[in-house]
């Protein structure tokens, strides 16, 4: 019997975009959620990589005709995820501005944003389905002086634009030892001899963590070390030379070598793995963090681990760009003639993967 998963039922309509909105759409499809992409006519296909378990819907949201296709989907579904530029959060009322009055298509002014533009905005969308889940993903956020510039992940982490909730820890302890120091000389950040990363003698690396006095007393032993003949442990003026003891040390053995030492202890003491290497680690295999498509290509399995409603990703590869548009509409009340005439008139695009003869 199969079980059924966290997020059966639920239908999810994503915009094609990049990393985080791609991401978010191929987790709720590996708990269940029916999830269709909607892709932009004429794309050569999906760079985000993130297509697992997804269907494609190609239409052209620039015409009228195409944002229309798209309200009919919101309509019915759950959710609809998307990450184009915002536009200004607070928009000025018209006795502010001075204005007059509205355009004809009841656009107030201000600085508008992708889906303002092509009439698909909260406000519209709800109207017409209240219980749709509208997810806005933006990399400065909605608002703020950043709000409207472009981006990418080094940018957000520099600024800690929601990261700062991530690293609330950090925050807590920022007035403490753990961070007193300058960039690269505080105890997580890499001036630590026994939290650090240490190259070996095969251009590998082996990860140090040994934060407790009785797992640094284990990592003193594997290394061939004596804890009495050394200084101590929290002599932060005498880290630097620890960390070239320590580097000198790692350096005479391979990874593999340094494995059979640590492996078993609680000295923290674990390879940094490569991509060839991390599928083919016993742990891993243990519990089946990889999974392998009808391609066989390999990627990481679904997480939390839920136990009573556990994801199932699909093994499917992943779809072509419009290759599911016109059973997509059916299933959302559009009519053969209707789809021919989107079709026909270059508002969709149907793309069908030939049969292998």
């Amino acid at each position: 019997m199969r079980v059924p998963m966290a997020l059966q039922g639920v239908s999810v309509v994503e915009l094609a975009g990049l990393a985080p909105g791609p991401f978010c759409g191929m987790v709720l499809a590996d708990f269940g959620a029916q999830v269709v992409r909607v892709d932009r006519p004429g794309t050569r296909g999906d760079l985000s990589r993130m297509g697992r378990g997804k269907r494609s819907l190609a239409v052209d949201l620039k015409q009228p005709r195409g944002a229309a296709v798209l309200r009919s989907l919101c309509a019915r579904a759950d959710v609809m995820l998307e990450s184009f530029r915002p536009g200004e959060p607070q928009i000025p009322t018209l006795r502010e501005t001075g204005r007059g009055t509205l355009p004809e298509e009841g656009r107030p002014p201000g600085i508008w944003g992708v889906m303002e533009k092509l009439q698909l905005s909260p406000e519209i969308l709800q109207r017409e389905n209240p219980k749709l889940i509208y997810a806005r993903l933006s990399g400065f956020g909605q608002s703020g002086r950043f709000s409207r510039v472009a981006g990418h992940d080094i940018n957000y982490l520099a600024l800690s634009e929601g990261t700062a909730y991530l690293s609330s820890f950090l925050w807590k302890t920022q007035q403490t030892g753990l961070w007193g120091q300058p960039r690269g000389q505080n105890m997580l950040d890499g001036g630590a001899p026994f939290y650090a990363t240490y190259r070996t003698a095969d251009g590998g690396f082996m990860a140090v963590g040994a934060l407790e006095p009785q797992f640094y007393e284990l990592l003193l032993r594997g290394l061939g070390l004596k804890s009495d003949e050394l200084p101590s442990q929290m002599s932060i003026t005498d880290w630097p030379e620890m960390k070239k003891k320590f580097a000198d040390i790692f350096a005479k053995k391979t990874k593999a070598e340094w494995c059979q030492i640590f492996d078993g202890t609680d000295a923290c003491v674990t390879p940094v793995l490569t991509f060839e290497e991390v599928t083919h680690c016993g742990h891993h295999k243990d519990r089946g963090s990889f999974i392998i498509d009808s391609e066989q290509g390999v990627s990481p399995r679904p997480a939390p681990q839920l136990s009573n409603t556990p994801a199932v990703p699909s093994s499917k590869r992943d779809p072509f760009v419009g290759e599911h548009t016109e059973e997509i509409l059916k299933e959302f009340g559009f009519s053969q003639e209707e789809i021919s005439q989107l079709k026909s008139d270059k508002i969709i695009e149907s793309n069908k993967p030939r049969a292998n003869l």
